[in-house]
């Protein structure tokens, strides 16, 4: 019986932990990326992206919330979408 509870034990230690470090690895590869690197990566998974150029500081603010969503991107990754759709205005 104890070495059935330590195996048990072991095994939501060891995935737990393994979880961790995933996630931990994840965020660190996103916060390297640059606002460039996240629009090619993301926008073109769905459609044809347009020149950052195409639109307004402000119509690309409304676009960036709904696409924020529709992209499953952290406020973080928006953020860094946002000042790169804008630096071309």
């Amino acid at each position: 019986m104890k070495i059935y509870i330590l195996i048990l034990v072991s095994v939501f230690v060891i995935g737990t932990f393994s979880v961790f470090l995933s996630s931990c690895a994840t965020t660190a590869v996103i916060a390297e990326k640059s606002g460039t690197q996240l629009w090619s990566e993301n926008c073109v998974r769905c459609h044809s992206t347009p020149p950052s150029t195409a639109f307004s500081n402000t119509n690309w603010e409304t676009a960036n919330m709904h696409m924020k969503i529709r992209a499953n991107l952290t406020a973080e990754e928006s953020q860094k979408v946002l000042k790169f759709l804008q630096s071309a205005n």
